[in-house]
């Protein structure tokens, strides 16, 4: 009995041993456990290395946009950069912006359309009318924010101060046959002078053809008329058209190979309108045939039967748009293509 007993004894003591071993290594594990969870946690919370903290004392990037000093009609403006919301107060100023390939977020009113001159309006979607060029809206001007005018002094030289103090201001000097000019200072302004440049040599590459196509037909002698409420007018060399064909060589009648705009007729001086060919177009409101009828009547006179064009067939009726009223770029092609194809068959 004393020889079982020790031996129990004996296995009793091993037993504890193994059992105060076991939770010293499953304290250890344990310790291990909680040690992990405690160096995981905080890299769950630290901050990425992409939104470390700014240093304060470094400064923001600068702005690169250049400051430019245009000179122009009233004065001098300084424009920063490539303005982008450009407002445009002439029709031969819209002309210019599209052709740069800039939209302006508001324009003036075509002449003839409603709003814009049917050769323009697919560019024009979206572009706020501001009223009529020569009575612009200033209250839609300064709704859209502009951070560039454009317009014109013969036009807005009351308003240049307005105007000036919604954004920077540009004003050309003036209208009529001085849209090349214009366009140049536009380009400019719109710190894009290499791509208007581009854009007149292209023009201008164009009319150098059709003066070599015209040959001797350039000595015909070119009449341009005008009917309108005002009366009967020649239009000379200071016109849109006569700026083209000035640059083609053309030769015009004695009457309108003078550097003026135009000069109003009588019925007895209605020979002043003649030449080798005439071309005229009647300005009149839509829907009215007044003016229409004023040019039939004259027409029918027996002094106008009595001119050349008229015994050789040479009158025709062109289109205001392209031959006066647009006075751009575009209009300006459109002009050369239109004379080029009535004369390719004299």
């Amino acid at each position: 009995m004393k020889r079982n007993t020790g031996v129990q004894h004996i296995r009793h003591i091993l037993l504890s041993l193994f059992l105060v071993s076991m939770l010293a290594v499953l304290a250890g594990c344990g310790g291990t456990a909680n040690q992990a969870q405690q160096t995981q946690a905080p890299a769950s919370t630290a901050p990425a290395a992409t939104e470390a903290p700014k240093d304060a004392s470094t400064p923001a990037p600068a702005d690169t946009g250049e400051v430019r000093e245009i000179k122009h009609a009233m004065g001098t403006t300084a424009i920063k950069g490539e303005p982008k919301r450009v407002v445009i107060l002439t029709n031969e100023g819209t002309e210019a912006l599209l052709a740069l390939s800039v939209k302006p977020v508001g324009a003036v009113q075509s002449w003839e359309g409603e709003p814009w001159h049917d050769h323009i309006k697919a560019e024009m979607d979206g572009v706020e009318a501001l009223g009529y060029e020569d009575q612009p809206n200033l209250e839609a001007i300064v709704s859209l924010n502009p951070d560039l005018i454009i317009g014109n002094k013969v036009r807005h030289e009351k308003i240049y101060d307005q105007l000036s103090k919604v954004a920077p201001t540009v004003f050309s000097e003036e209208l009529s046959g001085r849209w090349k000019t214009n366009f140049a200072l536009y380009a400019e302004t719109l710190n894009k002078k290499a791509e208007g440049e581009k854009v007149m040599k292209e023009f201008d590459d164009r009319v150098a053809a059709a003066k070599e196509k015209l040959g001797p037909k350039a000595a015909m002698k070119v009449s341009v008329a005008k009917f309108s409420k005002k009366g009967v007018q020649i239009y000379q060399k200071d016109t849109f058209s006569g700026v083209l064909f000035e640059q083609l060589g053309v030769a015009r009648p004695a009457s309108q190979d003078v550097n003026n705009f135009a000069e109003l007729l009588s019925e007895e001086g209605m020979s002043a309108m003649d030449g080798d060919i005439l071309f005229y177009w009647v300005s009149e409101a839509k829907g009215s045939t007044e003016i229409t009828d004023m040019a039939k009547k004259w027409m029918d006179s027996p002094i106008f039967k009595s001119l050349n064009v008229t015994k050789n067939n040479q009158v025709f009726r062109v289109n205001e748009t392209i031959w006066n009223t647009a006075g751009g770029i575009k209009a300006a092609n459109l002009l050369l293509d239109d004379f080029m194809q009535r004369i390719d068959g004299k």
